[in-house]
């Protein structure tokens, strides 16, 4: 899967999120607690030095326990790195934050030096949310689809805490091909720029491998499914996704199951572990180092052969040369 972004944005977005670094005591970072790595922005940690961030796994409600707890291990001896559970519907936790940030930022919180704090997060993780919860009024604009926030704002939760929020950003290039499919099932990847029917047969094995009771529970399936296309043709026939003389509509039978992840009614999960994603960064290292020697190797072929032209042109010019001396 190939998502394309525009460089002139991300540019934007980089130099406007190293202005706001040099502003702030604390980043609040937004995560989807289903792909607690994928919806990490490599942008943050490259531009934060040594500010301390503040992850919120969102949507914990959608989650599996136990795969965030691993995350939540994973990161406790992290440099500069406090992580929690959180829903933006769960008052208690809105409740907690305001001491979270206070406990990373013990030297700050009163009116004349308040807390500043820049709130960032991937599309569609929840970012707009958490702001409205904490300042009890509709200040960003919420929807499903990502990239709803546009510009900076500055907002001012008490007298000792401040908000700078940054737009929610995609980086220009996703290395890890995996974790495009896992932002792309879980919707921080706009629709428009993604295959239906392809990201929902990636959901599908995921959950086929990872998750099959749910499956299994979810669409009152017979057996344990263990093939993706078959599986979203059992959908689409049970969720009515038929065209005309009985042939399942995939495309639509592929909405139906993407539907059913992003909202939790297949059920809670978390579509990877640390183990896995170091795993697979092992593979993308791998590639980027065979796509280099390839390079490297053909740079080397071209050598000799830029070398046979100079040397045909070289003779073509003395006979050039050669031809006119004996005309003279």
């Amino acid at each position: 899967m190939s998502v394309q972004w525009f460089p002139g944005h991300m540019n934007k977005a980089r130099r406007e999120i190293e202005n706001v670094m040099t502003q702030v005591d604390l980043v609040i970072e937004v995560l989807d607690a289903r792909i607690p790595d994928s919806s990490q922005n490599p942008m943050l940690t490259t531009l934060r030095g040594d500010v301390p961030v503040l992850r919120l796994l969102n949507k914990k409600d959608l989650a599996d326990k136990d795969r965030m707890n691993r995350w939540l291990e994973h990161w406790r001896d992290a440099d500069q790195i406090t992580a929690y559970p959180f829903s933006t519907q769960d008052k208690a936790d809105l409740a907690k934050l305001s001491n979270w940030v206070q406990q990373l930022v013990p030297h700050r919180g009163s009116a004349e030096k308040p807390i500043r704090a820049m709130i960032a997060g991937i599309p569609n993780v929840g970012k707009s949310s958490l702001m409205n919860a904490l300042l009890g009024k509709r200040v960003a604009k919420v929807g499903n689809e990502p990239a709803v926030t546009k510009a900076q704002q500055k907002l001012r939760v008490n007298d000792g805490f401040q908000l700078l929020d940054t737009p929610g950003i995609l980086w220009p290039k996703i290395e890890n091909p995996d974790a495009s499919y896992r932002l792309a099932v879980t919707g921080a990847v706009r629709d428009t720029a993604i295959d239906y029917e392809d990201v929902a047969l990636m959901g599908l094995k995921f959950f086929i491998a990872d998750y099959n009771d749910a499956l299994v529970s979810r669409y009152k399936l017979k057996e344990a499914p263990v093939d993706a296309v078959e599986t979203l043709k059992v959908i689409g026939s049970k969720r009515g996704a038929l065209r005309a003389g009985g042939k399942i509509d995939m495309h639509k039978a592929a909405e139906v199951f993407l539907s059913d992840v992003r909202s939790g009614a297949i059920g809670p999960y978390v579509m990877e572990t640390p183990e896995m994603v170091a795993d697979e960064w092992v593979k993308v290292e791998q590639v980027k180092a065979e796509k280099e020697a390839a390079r490297q190797a053909r740079l080397a072929a071209a050598v000799p052969q830029r070398q046979q032209k100079q040397n045909m042109d070289y003779r073509q010019d003395q006979n050039k040369a050669s031809v006119s001396d004996e005309k003279e």
